[in-house]
């Protein structure tokens, strides 16, 4: 909403400009001949001359009233919806079609008001040139932005794109599968081990009665004593 209402008031700025340079135009040019306007050294490059042109910009399509209004007209709409519809992607539209749209209302105004004639006053001098006023300016630097921007600009902006759809990787939606393990050979199985023979179980020792074991033990020592 704010980039409108700021465009509209730069179209209504330089639409006034327009206007008040023509009236400045009438007032102090029209029925006086031409005079320096702006010169550089021994150039002479620009002088104020009064006329009034019944054609479209630089004096061409001169008596074509008809066409000269309705032709206006739908350029001034075609800027407008322009600036609607490419307004927020494209910001060179900004500065192109609202000198566009200014440059045209302001001639247009003339063509309605004064008869089908334009004003002009600006006739340049080093070379052979229409006469021409500020809303020609504004039409011609408009348009000359416009077809730089869809030359260059526009072509820039389609191979960036295509470098980031380039450079853009795609969503895996599956996850990679990780390689397979490396399966390590089989251990060699060893013979089982011969069983151990069982040991022989010996005999169980007599046992004696204790009294039986004292005598013995007595006799022998008896026998030891004799000897």
């Amino acid at each position: 909403m704010i980039s409108v209402i700021i465009t509209a008031a730069v179209i209504l700025a330089l639409v006034g400009a327009d206007q008040a340079l023509k009236f400045w135009a009438i007032a102090s040019l029209q029925g006086q001949p031409a005079r320096p306007f702006l010169q550089l050294g021994s150039l002479d490059w620009m002088h104020l001359r009064y006329i009034e042109n019944s054609g479209a910009a630089f004096s061409s399509l001169s008596g074509n009233r008809g066409f000269l209004i309705i032709f206006p007209v739908i350029m001034i709409t075609a800027c407008f919806y322009l600036l609607n519809r490419l307004g927020k992607t494209r910001r060179w539209v900004w500065f192109a079609l609202p000198l566009i749209a200014a440059g045209g209302i302001g001639n247009l105004i003339d063509r309605i008001f004064r008869g089908g004639k334009v004003v002009d006053y600006l006739d340049f001098q080093l070379c052979r040139f229409a006469v021409f006023n500020f809303a020609d300016i504004c039409v011609t630097v408009g348009v000359f932005i416009l077809m730089f921007s869809i030359i260059f600009l526009e072509k820039e902006e389609k191979n960036a794109k295509k470098a980031k759809k380039a450079v853009r990787i795609p969503f895996a939606r599956t996850a990679a599968a990780l390689p397979e393990a490396v399966e390590l050979p089989e251990a060699d199985i060893l013979p089982e081990a011969a069983a151990l023979p069982e040991a022989d179980v010996l005999p169980e020792a007599e046992t004696r009665p204790e009294a039986e074991s004292a005598a013995v033990l007595n006799g022998e020592d008896h026998g030891h004593a004799g000897a």
